[in-house]
């Protein structure tokens, strides 16, 4: 890799695996404190193959030296760090919603009514039109593809850097949302409301269903395995829905023809995110400003290293200067 941006990505993907390990120690020693289990089959399959991706990677770099190619290196080792990531952060969350701290729905929705956004009327403004209903679902969902979308595209269009930055702000605002969850606990809207699915048709609950029935579950001890493939989002403040899709639209959008694309998908994600997900617009706000600020300490982060390669340099050329890829 002669190229000085994929030599910059290089360092920064090494300094992805420091919140990796930090949150897989805290979920270690949480299982060991809490009781709770994880089932092995499929955990252990998720890891294999995360861990395969990233072996492929070094031993392509480590075998071709300046030769290797940025583009199998970063969309493979990438992607291993993101399936690793996700493998950690789904069962932390529930380490964190174990921690039994008061629920704080009704606080939230007394924010939410505050600011004159009262989550009811509009669940029930969306149950009226079907199709509306149908489009928010779909637009929910898409928090899936692009974890794996982002770090391919990014590494074949050759923005090395603002790849590693990506991940590295998505480590940072999932180990801020799993803390804070822990201390500001919430099943959501629904629930604060008292207000059944019957009384929605047209609106798909399921994803409401599940925290309900996992965060009660963990408040009365009824739940200790933890299968990785059935785990439901039982974080609401802040939305880390609402987070990745400002952190995909941040990280897309310099890429042709897909940045506008990936921008209006996200803005369809975040508007969703209130009645799909049953998130109060504060747990939104709260989302879209953690990623905001990770971004922020990512790029800063950056900043930080070229000065600090500069400064080495002493009197010679700057070393490098930051950008985005």
């Amino acid at each position: 890799m002669v190229d000085t941006d994929a030599k910059i990505a290089w360092q920064l993907f090494h300094l992805n695996w420091l919140p990796i390990a930090v949150m897989g120690g805290l979920l270690a020693l949480g299982l060991s404190v809490t009781g709770l289990r994880l089932e092995p089959v499929a955990y252990g399959i998720t890891l294999a193959i995360a861990a395969s991706l990233v072996a492929i990677a070094y031993r392509h770099r480590i075998a071709r030296g300046d030769l290797a190619d940025p583009k199998l290196i970063f969309s493979l080792g990438t992607t291993g760090q993101v399936i690793m990531t996700c493998a950690i952060v789904g069962p932390l969350s529930y380490v964190a919603g174990k921690m039994g701290f008061p629920l704080q729905d009704h606080a939230l929705l007394a924010v939410d009514r505050a600011l004159g956004l009262d989550p009811e009327p509009i669940a029930r403004f969306v149950n009226e039109y079907p199709w509306l209903a149908d489009v928010l679902a779909r637009g929910y969902s898409l928090i899936k593809w692009p974890l794996l979308g982002v770090p391919v595209v990014l590494a074949l269009t050759a923005r090395y850097v603002r790849l590693q930055l990506f991940m590295l702000a998505m480590s940072l605002a999932l180990a801020v949302t799993i803390a804070i969850s822990a201390l500001v606990p919430a099943i959501g809207t629904y629930y604060a409301l008292q207000l059944p699915a019957a009384q929605l048709p047209d609106i798909n609950t399921a994803v409401y269903a599940g925290q309900l029935r996992d965060i009660l579950a963990l408040r009365d001890g009824s739940l200790h395995e933890l299968q990785l493939f059935k785990l439901s989002g039982i974080v609401s403040f802040p939305s880390f829905h609402a987070a990745s899709a400002v952190l995909y639209m941040w990280a897309l959008w310099p890429v042709r023809r897909i940045g506008g694309i990936a921008a209006a998908l996200n803005l369809l994600m975040i508007a969703a995110t209130p009645v799909i997900g049953a998130h109060y617009i504060v747990d939104v706000a709260g989302g879209i400003a953690l990623a905001a600020a990770s971004i922020w300490a990512a790029k800063a982060y950056l900043e930080w290293m070229g000065r600090a390669a500069n400064s080495v340099a002493k009197d010679a050329s700057p070393v490098w200067q930051p950008g985005l890829g």
